[in-house]
Formats: C-alpha cells, structure tokens, sequence
C-alpha cells in the first residue's frame, strides 16, 4: 500500500468501516493482499483509505478525483440506495465493483446465495429443523442475497428460519447469540455472516450450557486462522478471498489497459467441515 500522491501509478481503495474491525476482521486484510499481488506485477499499488462513513468515502473520491491520486477504484460492499458507483460515474474514474454490478461498471460477482443453499443443505442433511443466521447490516445487498437465499431454501427443506442483523463485531456475535438461545425455541443451528461473530459465539454458548456441537452446529462464513484455531474448530463456508482480491485485479488491469473487461465469478463458498456442526440432538 501507499501514500496519496499526485503520480498516479495506484488503484484506491475506501473502507467505510470502524477501523478497530479492519484490524481485527481478516477478510479485507486477504482480499487486499490478492489484488496487491496481481498488480504488483504491472508496477501498480493499492491506495488504502480507512474512513467510518459513506459521505467521508465520497469526500475520498473527489479528492482523488482532484489530485489525479489513483488510475481507478475497487468498490466494495455495495449497499441499498447506493449513491457512490453515480459519484465515481461523474467523477471520471474508473472503476471495478467487488461484489454485485450496477450500471456499466465492471464487477467480480461471489455466490453468496448458492453458498447459502449449500450450508442450509449441509444442516438439513443434520437433521436441522430451526437454523438461525446472525447477519451482517442488512443495507449491504449482499446481506439481503443471502437472507433471501436462506429464507427460500428453508422454506423447501421445511425449517424453520430465523435472521438478526449483527454488525460483523465480536460484540454483537455474543449478545446476538445469546439472545437467539434463550428463546423459548431456541435454534439448533446457526450461521454466522463472518467469522468474529462466529467465534465470540463460541464463548457464549459455553456460558449458556450448551455443548457445541452436541446441543448447537455452528457455521461461520470466510474461513480464516480464527476459525481453524478455535475450540473447537469451525465448520465454516470458505471462500477463497485471496483468489477474489486476484480475480478483481485482473478486471482492473484489463479496464485500465483500454480494452474489454471479461466477467468474472469468484467460484462459491465450499463447506469446510470441521468440529461445530454434527446432527441435531433429539428433543
């Protein structure tokens, strides 16, 4: 990563999130890391700007815009009512959206729904029948692709489903989970939308007498070190973030060289079983 210059020999990249996160949260850390390496080769770096809101990402922008800092930009988490793919459209600079397109910016699409489907899958096979997920914000669009997806899949595997928004934080995976397990029906599975909410719960079910996995599956989505190391370890929905970071490079290399820019897909999440998911236990 560099410094803001007037050379323009970087992509930018804005983070609208509490910065005790981004330190703590290891996906953008990885995804980060693949696109650096892919543009590394073509004497390009990443500008990283961590901010807390959205009007303080637009501010990034037009500064960059103005200063000519940056050959284009990585968007990311995509949000209902969106106002910033129309700001970097009036601003000139191009851009590759991470995630969902809009407009005729190019994208690198994940398959958040499918992965969705296939955890859901996994758990029904269990004998799940009330599956929980602990989500992330629900004005990201990928937040709601992934409600939608676990509401209609449950509803063919006849379970029952029940979503509560957290905000990716340790902090709301406690509290979230241990709201959801002193329900009078409490759920026998639940998926987490990050791994730090799936972690923390860990600890929470523990305190509540509740053995994982013999009471409670548990699946956290992004695998990471957290997840490998915890006890015990999760079964998590792995995508390949690295490969992401790459695939959105590549878009950028082809976007900034002029010529078409190819779609591309992130293969989805695969199922990594490991010690938090097991078959429910009889009533």
């Amino acid at each position: 990563m560099i410094r803001e210059t007037s050379a323009a020999t970087a992509v930018g990249l804005v983070l609208a999130r509490p910065p005790r996160l981004l330190g703590a949260e290891p996906f953008f850390l990885e995804f980060i890391a693949g696109i650096e390496e892919r543009l590394a080769e073509h004497d390009q770096s990443v500008l990283l700007h961590v901010v807390t809101t959205h009007d303080a990402e637009i501010a990034a922008y037009r500064r960059w815009a103005a200063n000519r800092s940056v050959d284009a930009v990585v968007l990311v988490n995509r949000t209902v009512d969106d106002a910033r793919p129309a700001v970097l459209r009036a601003l000139g600079l191009p851009t590759v959206i991470a995630g969902e397109p809009e407009g005729d910016a190019p994208a690198v699409r994940t398959d958040d729904a499918g992965a969705v489907r296939d955890a859901v899958a996994h758990l029904s096979r269990l004998g799940h029948r009330r599956i929980a997920r602990v989500s992330g914000p629900d004005t990201l669009i990928h937040t709601r692709i992934r409600t939608d997806a676990l509401v209609e899949s449950t509803r063919s595997a006849g379970v029952e489903p029940v979503v509560v928004e957290g905000d990716y934080s340790e902090e709301s995976g406690a509290k979230l989970t241990a709201m959801l397990l002193e329900r009078p029906d409490p759920p026998t599975a639940i998926i987490y939308d990050n791994d730090l909410m799936a972690v923390a719960s860990l600890g929470t079910a523990g305190e509540l007498g509740y053995d994982v996995p013999r009471d409670l599956s548990l699946i956290a989505w992004d695998d990471s070190s957290l997840c490998r190391l915890a006890s015990p370890p999760l079964t998590t929905m792995s995508l390949d973030v690295h490969l992401f970071g790459q695939l959105v490079a590549e878009s950028l290399l082809e976007l900034l060289a002029g010529g078409p820019v190819a779609e591309r897909r992130c293969p989805t999440a695969a199922l990594v079983h490991r010690g938090t998911t097991a078959p429910a236990s009889t009533p």
